[in-house]
């Protein structure tokens, strides 16, 4: 049949669930229903079997499979991602008749009496039956559904059937920038509901006057009493539904995360809650915890295995929030919805700040101009305001939650304002975010993703281009600002950060952002002889995908930490250090606690010269004069390390919060003008080099054949370079990788000019260019020789058109053998750009192999520059040279540029075992964030310019 109402209320919030409330763990009986399921997959409603909910159904034929689970992961169909789209005709509520089906049924025994099953998560739409009674369905993929099974359940055997669509009205309502993979993808649990006992309770835990102030709202069965209990702070017998002032409790807050145990019982059950007394408000434009503005250092985070997809194990989950804890993230957002029941608690014991985002976006309503966007069409409002009510009625005991956000690019409209009031009526006590609509009349924070780093500025100073409207301007500029989304990390980056770390810490309004993202959300693919790689969009035959969109993160999906962690780290550092002669000058960024039980470790390197000074107890935005002893006050580089003295629950004693320097290392002579050119027909001889006279060209090192020295103005682009940043698309203007493509910089061609040997030099002239076009540079190598070594005096100089400029400046060396060892002085030891690297520091640096310096980004790109060289030292048994200068960057890789361009994933990359590519940079290209967000900065753009640089080889 076909017809009946256009939007039924049921295809849109569900029916049969009980009223959502809050998680909590008791004493009475609880089964997990998690485990081996009977399993079948139709492709369409009309091809799923009949009758399934019916206990007689034979499934016999059916297989099997794991839940919690996301069955594409599990071989039935196949992922499938989109960033904005939907991927499906934009008709709602409707969706495709070809609706892939998941029909799982279990058997299970139960004598517990009356019990609530619980789904914490399904993806999209489920309907359930127990032992053929049909109890109801579910609407909200990421939101908790809880059904009374009382009625319907036997003692012993019980059949469980769940229908699972991928497809429903709703999924208009989840285009989350993910992948597409439905199931039953959290928890089925079924938990007993003895009479008497707890239904909700609601912890209210306020922090006031140097006190507690607790109130605890107790439903109970049946009219049962319940009584309250703080037993660590010898609280016992309060009334629930009373504030009760609590002294000797201390606040909580993400850098003292001091939690204690409620205790809520009856006489049929008891609930232990784990509070923490801490107050949110928002005074003088800025966002206060316990009255004390506070600084977000925070990351978007979505839930994503590569091995099972939504599901992500418990382990895995605590490690992540270690890691984040230990490179000074404070503050999450649960992009974009509410997170595994699990992780809140886990933000409360170890001390982070949650963005709570109710499961909500309609972004794929942009490409048809946002019409019919469900944001302002009151049938969709139940829909709407279910969901909110799901979120803050779930996760509202958790201190941690600091914000509910209404959900992410939805649009506007009323539909929103509605989950606005209703989150502000359940939980009056947290303030309300969402970014999607710039007026910010209905909610509590202005928000933003990535504004460029000027405007921060101007909006932290007030400054900002005012509203239309007066009183929504005035009251937009009441609110603290926070960045929900900024420096996007995709591949080679993130770039430009410490420019909005300048704002955060100048101005009070301006209190920080969250890094887009946390996770790459890779899959785990295998080639046939076992090498792994990552898939992304497009990666399993999807029509419509956004490709490697969905891999951009501060870690790969293996949590392994990409470059660009460590960047962030020390851009969030908490105390800022700065050595100045002979004392080093501590800053205490913290909110809330003091810098007892940390200590200053220095060392001068090069030298045995090391020591650890123990830190006074610094209050919070205090500083502190902290002496150097006598030996850290002479030349050369100084580093001093911030590190813990004592083991916390996130990490050991002698971790290291941050690092700062002083000094700078020795630039090795260049050496002196002694030897002269040696022309024999068409050989020239220079000291220990060897150059062929009618090419101009280095061809040997001492004993080592050479290709010659090449000009390289081009780099294999990364995703930052491809994007089009929003500074630039507002002029017009192509991506930097378009523009260098138009540039033809990965086609140059060099014509000999001159070459000249005249008293103590070598001059070698080249004009080099690309085909089709007039512009050109010229190259100008001077080159001379003490004997020992070989000295390089290089000009590069622009004419004509380039109005792209240059990714680099180089001169690049392609060697015929793979180096045994790399050893340089200079910044490290990770790759450093001219607006990334704040991590790395000078020192002396040695790697074994040639990949150690490369990052398999999940796309091949230009990675691994080490900048600020003084030394670089590439070597194999019987071969190798040093070369030395003033500050030079160099790039070693298997593959040449033009092949990391090529390649779409690194499995794609040529066997290179027996080669380098050794680029010597003079200048280079910023990084920036354009694949979303602002581009390079224009301090650190290369544009074309006159370009010298001095250098010495060496042969071994």
């Amino acid at each position: 049949m076909t017809g009946g109402p256009v939007l039924d209320p049921a295809s849109i919030v569900g029916d049969g669930a009980l009223p959502p409330r809050a998680r909590f763990t008791t004493d009475a009986p609880v089964l997990s229903l998690n485990g081996s399921w009977r399993f079948l997959l139709s492709p369409s409603l009309a091809d799923a079997p009949q009758g399934v909910g019916d206990p007689g159904f034979d499934d016999s034929s059916w297989g099997t499979l794991e839940v919690p689970s996301s069955w594409p992961m599990a071989g039935h169909g196949a992922p499938a991602y989109t960033n904005t789209v939907f991927p499906f005709p934009v008709d709602p509520p409707h969706v495709p008749d070809e609706n892939p089906v998941g029909d799982l049924r279990r058997t299970f025994s139960w004598d517990g009496g009356p019990a609530i099953l619980r789904l914490d998560g399904v993806d999209a739409a489920g309907e359930i039956w127990l032992n053929g009674h049909r109890l109801g369905s579910t609407r909200g993929s990421r939101l908790v559904h809880e059904f009374d099974a009382t009625a319907a359940l036997v003692p012993g055997e019980n059949l469980l059937v769940l229908r699972v669509t991928q497809w429903a009205a709703t999924s208009y309502l989840e285009d989350q920038d993910m992948w597409w993979l439905p199931g039953v993808f959290r928890d089925v649990t079924l938990q007993s509901a003895p009479p008497g006992g707890l239904d909700e309770v609601v912890v209210q835990a306020d922090w006031s006057d140097g006190a507690g102030l607790l109130r605890v709202d107790a439903r109970t069965r049946d009219g049962a009493t319940a009584t309250v209990a703080v037993p660590s702070l010898g609280l016992e017998g309060l009334e629930p539904g009373v504030a009760h002032r609590v002294e000797g409790a201390r606040p909580w807050t993400a850098e003292t995360p001091d939690l204690v145990d409620v205790v809520v019982t009856t006489g049929a059950e008891t609930a232990t809650l784990r509070a923490g007394f801490r107050t949110i408000t928002i005074e003088d434009a800025q966002l206060k915890v316990n009255g004390q503005r506070i600084r977000i250092r925070g990351v978007n985070r979505h839930e994503h295995h590569p091995d099972s997809g939504r599901v992500v194990p418990a382990a895995t989950m605590r490690d992540e929030l270690l890691l984040m804890k230990r490179s000074n993230v404070n503050a999450i957002r649960t992009s974009h919805y509410p997170p595994h029941p699990d992780l809140p608690g886990l933000a409360d014991e170890l001390g982070f700040y949650l963005v709570d985002e109710c499961d909500l976006e309609t972004h794929g309503f942009l490409h048809v101009g946002w019409r019919g966007n469900p944001s302002d069409d009151p049938d969709w409002e139940p829909a709407y305001v279910d969901r909110m009510t799901r979120t803050v009625a779930r996760d509202r005991n958790h201190p941690s939650v600091i914000l509910w956000s209404l959900g992410n690019e939805a649009g506007t409209g009323g539909n929103l304002e509605a989950s606005a009031r209703r989150a502000k009526e359940l939980d009056p006590s947290r303030p309300v975010h969402y970014e999607g609509d710039w007026s910010s009349t209905y909610v509590d924070v202005y928000s933003r993703m990535y504004a460029h780093q000027d405007e921060v500025d101007a909006i932290g100073r007030q400054a900002e281009e005012p509203l239309p409207d007066a009183a929504a301007d005035a009251h937009r500029r009441a609110l603290p600002f926070l960045l929900c989304e900024y420096i996007h990390a995709m591949g080679n980056g993130p770039g430009g950060i410490d420019e909005y770390e300048a704002s955060f810490r100048r101005y009070p309004r301006a209190q920080g952002g969250f890094v887009w993202e946390w996770l790459e959300h890779g899959i785990r693919r295998r080639t046939a002889d076992g090498r792994e790689w990552f898939a992304y969009g497009g990666d399993f035959g999807e029509p419509l995908h956004d490709g490697n969109f969905v891999a951009d993160g501060l870690v790969d999906a293996d949590r392994h930490p990409r470059p660009g962690l460590a960047d962030v780290k020390k851009a969030y550092e908490p105390v800022h250090l700065a050595v100045t002669g002979d004392a080093v000058a501590v800053e205490n960024a913290f909110d809330f606690r003091g810098l007892a039980g940390l200590a200053l470790e220095w060392r001068v390197e090069g030298t045995d010269a090391a020591g650890s000074i123990e830190l006074p107890d610094v209050a919070p935005h205090e500083t502190a004069r902290i002496p150097l002893p006598d030996p850290a006050r002479g030349d050369g580089v100084v580093t001093v390390r911030l590190v813990t003295t004592t083991p916390s629950p996130w990490a050991p004693a002698g971790h290291e919060l941050t690092f700062a320097q002083s000094g700078a290392q020795p630039v090795p002579a260049p050496p002196e003008e002694g030897v002269a050119p040696v022309v024999d027909g068409r050989a020239v001889t220079l000291g220990p080099a060897r150059f062929d006279g009618a090419t101009g060209r280095l061809v040997a090192l001492g004993d080592l054949p050479l290709p010659g020295l090449d000009l390289t103005l081009w780099r294999a682009p990364t995703d930052n370079d491809r994007g089009v940043g929003t500074d630039r698309r507002d002029r017009g203007l192509p991506s930097d990788a378009d523009g260098w493509q138009r540039e033809a910089l990965h086609r140059l061609r060099r014509r000999l000019v001159s070459v000249t040997a005249a008293g103590s030099a070598l001059e070698v002239v080249t004009r080099v260019g690309p085909a089709a076009t007039d512009a050109h540079v010229v190259v100008t190598e001077r080159w001379t020789s003490d004997g020992a070594a070989l000295g390089l005096d290089v000009t590069v100089e622009p004419h004509g058109d380039w109005p792209f400029g240059w990714a680099r400046v180089g001169l690049e060396l392609l060697l015929q053998f793979r180096p045994a060892g790399i050893a340089w002085d200079g910044y490290g030891p990770g790759q450093r750009y001219p607006d990334t690297g704040g991590s790395q520091r000078l020192g002396s640096w040695t790697v074994g192999d040639l990949l150690e310096l490369h990052t398999d980004y999940v796309r091949p790109q230009e990675n691994g520059s080490r900048s600020g060289c003084t030394r670089l030292d590439v070597g194999a048994p019987g071969r190798g040279f040093t070369v030395t200068g003033d500050g030079f960057s160099f790039t070693a890789s298997p593959w040449t540029s033009a092949e990391l361009a090529g390649a779409a994933h690194p499995i794609d990359l040529p066997d290179a075992t027996d080669r380098c590519r050794l680029v010597l940079d003079l200048a280079e290209h910023g990084i920036g964030t354009a694949s979303c967000g602002p581009g390079v900065l224009p301090r650190h753009r290369l544009d074309a310019r006159r370009v010298t640089g001095r250098l010495a080889f060496t042969p071994r």
